[in-house]
């Protein structure tokens, strides 16, 4: 461990989905490739104050608003208008490929959480499932298809 300016730093390490003994899940060294906020409100608005004061560039404009980092593209946050999705999920994690979908959904299922939209590939090129986690927030599980 190393010291910089008095405070000790830890390495840093890939994310693994720890599993309690006897416990089915992910292969270790799947990683989450990011965690990507969501905003309910008007995208024209939100675009304008994430750009013109936060230096944020937009990255996609449709069917939501997605402003990303000019320096680090994986940290986004996405802006879609009201009523778009139902129900509306908090954030999305992108767990990096479509099978790891797959495997999160049948997981979810295995642990009988509430799926609140189904497993779906969609138009513009995701697959993605909506689950509730154990506190009541949604949550939308994704993947870029290939």
């Amino acid at each position: 461990m190393e010291i910089a300016a008095g405070i000790p730093r830890r390495p840093v390490r890939r994310f693994r989905s720890y599993k309690a003994a006897g416990e089915r899940g992910r292969e270790d060294g799947e990683m989450v490739s990011r965690i990507i906020p969501y905003l309910v409100g008007d995208a024209s608005a939100a675009k304008s104050f994430y750009v013109d004061v936060l230096g944020l560039e937009v990255a996609m404009e449709d069917p939501v608003v997605c402003l990303r980092s000019p320096d680090n593209p994986a940290a986004q946050l996405i802006v879609s208008p009201p009523g778009m999705e139902n129900p509306e999920p908090r954030f999305g994690i992108d767990v990096g490929e479509p099978d790891a979908v797959d495997a999160a959904h049948a997981e979810c299922m295995r642990r009988g959480l509430h799926i609140v939209y189904p497993l779906t590939n969609e138009p513009w090129g995701v697959r993605r499932f909506f689950v509730e986690d154990p506190t009541g927030v949604v949550i939308n599980v994704l993947a870029h298809l290939p």
